[in-house]
């Protein structure tokens, strides 16, 4: 059996290894570009603007000696709205079930004090877990620096300096990871790499363009939600509403003339008919809804909620 087989195979040995990787860090270290990177596919936005991840999302790799399950959250930092709130747990969560911390800290800036309470984070809610300290965008800082001040944030041996963008250390990354993980099977099948709806994929699709196309206060005041979504062999039908919190964010991701959603639908749909291999049509509509980060109705209609009594 080669190396593919034994990978497709469901026949993996005593020695398979298995478990939940929680990846954590303070926003825009490049936590969802990193898990893109060694996936070797997107399967979580990534925009250079911070707190654009919202929700647990996983992505699976899968090699004939392992499958390692990692947990992209979000950006831990101290919430303003009941949307932060949600985030917040999220990585909590994420940490509480977590069979190895992957900690991304960002090498092309100095410590911060949110890096001190991750690491609080950390010995509170993964108490048991290994802890890998992964020091990313080392292509953006000198070869003999010796990021003393990022290795002394927690005590332990496990430290790989990464690059998302290069790629440089995804190979010692993974390396690291699976002899940490506990002896278990595969969960998913060997050639899935996220458990992702398309639906869910669709609505963070359009959030990432106009992340990427709209000014610096949208990221955190747009949320979309795929109110229709119809596959057919030829072509899909995707109906998505956007809503901010206020006339002028409203205006702002129209644009003039009705530019800027024509920018967001062209770039949103290119991306989702490459994804989906089908030709799409993109119906997209913009709405008002005040304080919606703070309408725990309206956010856990989103998915931005955890079960009653589970916060935290």
């Amino acid at each position: 059996m080669d190396e593919l087989d034994s990978i497709f195979s469901d026949d993996w040995g005593d020695d398979h290894r298995s478990g939940l990787v929680a990846v954590v860090g303070r926003p825009n270290v490049g936590k969802s570009t990193l898990i893109n990177a060694v996936l070797g596919q997107k399967v979580a936005i990534a925009t250079p603007k911070p707190q654009t991840t919202r929700q647990r999302q996983l992505g699976i790799h899968t090699t004939a000696e392992a499958q390692i399950l990692f947990i992209d959250t979000p950006g831990i930092h101290k919430p303003r709205t009941r949307l932060g709130d949600y985030m917040l747990s999220v990585a909590r969560h994420a940490l509480r079930d977590a069979d190895v911390v992957l900690w991304i800290v960002d090498l092309a800036s100095s410590p911060r004090k949110t890096d001190r309470q991750i690491a609080d984070a950390i010995r509170l809610f993964a108490r048991h877990s290994p802890v890998v300290l992964a020091l990313n965008k080392c292509d953006l800082v000198a070869a003999e620096s010796d990021f003393g001040a990022q290795r002394s944030l927690f005590d332990t041996p496990h430290v790989v300096l990464t690059s998302a963008t290069e790629p440089r250390g995804l190979c010692d990354l993974l390396n690291c990871l699976t002899p940490l993980l506990p002896l278990g099977p595969r969960y998913f099948p060997a050639d899935q790499v996220s458990e992702a709806n398309l639906r869910f994929i669709a609505g963070e699709t359009v959030r990432e363009k106009i992340i990427e196309l709209t000014s610096e206060e949208l990221p955190h005041t747009v949320a979309v939600e795929i109110m229709g979504f119809e596959e057919t062999p030829d072509i899909s039908r995707i109906e998505a509403v956007i809503y901010v919190e206020r006339e002028s964010q409203k205006g702002i991701v129209i644009g003039k003339r009705g530019s800027m959603i024509k920018r967001i639908g062209v770039a949103a749909r290119a991306e989702l008919q490459e994804m989906l291999e089908t030709k799409v049509h993109l119906e997209t509509r913009v709405k008002v809804l005040k304080n919606w980060r703070s309408n725990e109705a309206f956010m856990r209609r989103l998915g931005y909620a955890l079960p009653k009594g589970k916060a935290g």
